[in-house]
């Protein structure tokens, strides 16, 4: 108990810093694998070839090589000066994004192909046919896979504490550092992972129950 009461401040810091990488990787994660999973069922072949490759380079890619990457190539080249908050949300955004792309293009697998032609049938585009018809049946497919995607993501977000960013990763850092046992240390961070993943499970069973409610 000392070890928390003793350094709260940095505790607290450290476990908004982890809810902030969770909230912001996962809209990242979000739109990007909607917008991917768009791209691998697109009737265009060169959208199709981008999102097969994108899916299988970020998930045959490590997550700390891509830290390495985000956080020592993008800035060089790209947006120098960003953050390392922004560069690890963003890190671990486009990882997760490979993932959530292969969730929802399941889900959209499996909605009836009847449903899309019958939206071309009436002058629909591809666009409209994903946007209005699709996605919406897909929705109560992909709620589930979901939360465990999200999850998984909370705890990748662990690694950003190696590269300077304040989270609870990083807080076990600094009080092992300062001498405090290894034990109350790991309980306190695992404590706070497990406040934020069961928030997760439980926004997403609501969610999943809500959407069973709207069939």
């Amino acid at each position: 108990m000392n070890v928390l009461l003793d350094n709260f401040p940095e505790f607290r810091d450290g476990f908004i810093g982890t809810v902030s990488i969770t909230v912001i990787s996962s809209v990242i994660a979000l739109v990007l694998g909607i917008a991917i999973a768009g791209c691998r069922v697109s009737p265009v072949p060169p959208l199709r070839f981008f999102g097969t490759a994108w899916v299988t380079l970020l998930r045959n890619t490590p997550l700390t090589l891509l830290f390495l990457i985000f956080f020592f190539v993008v800035p060089e080249i790209f947006f120098p000066g960003m953050s390392p908050f922004l560069l690890g949300s963003l890190a671990v955004g486009f990882y997760t994004s490979s993932f959530v792309c292969e969730a929802v293009r399941s889900g959209i697998n499996t909605v009836p192909l009847g449903q899309a032609e019958a939206a071309r049938s009436i002058g629909m585009t591809f666009t409209q046919t994903l946007r209005i018809v699709i996605f919406p049946q897909a929705t109560r497919i992909v709620i589930p896979p979901l939360s465990s995607i999200f999850i998984a993501l909370t705890k990748n977000s662990a690694i950003a504490g190696a590269f300077s960013v304040s989270e609870l990763f990083g807080w076990q850092k600094l009080m092992s550092d300062r001498g405090y046992a290894i034990g109350p240390i790991f309980i306190w961070v695992a404590l706070g992972y497990l406040v934020i993943t069961f928030v997760i499970s439980g926004l997403f069973r609501l969610l999943e129950r809500r959407m069973e409610v709207a069939r």
